[in-house]
């Protein structure tokens, strides 16, 4: 069984990527970038309120390399 993808703001998604060790690199817009000491990168399309689509929010996972299992526990804390 998979583990399905939680709604989830900009918002909420920038708190776990603070977490995971990830610092904003610069912004375009709405778009920003995020960064982490080993070099990956990912970017966050900030719409206050709106919730991630979960494309989107699988391609954040994908680039941040964590399960959807460890994203519902960043969550929580």
């Amino acid at each position: 069984m998979s583990d399905r993808l939680p709604r989830a703001t900009a918002k909420e998604i920038i708190r776990v990527l603070g977490q995971k060790g990830f610092l904003l690199s610069r912004s375009s817009g709405s778009h920003h970038i995020f960064k982490n000491p080993a070099g990956k990168r990912v970017t966050v399309s900030v719409h206050s309120g709106k919730i991630i689509s979960p494309k989107v929010l699988k391609s954040i996972l994908y680039d941040i390399d964590i399960s959807v299992a460890e994203l519902k526990e960043a969550l929580k804390k």
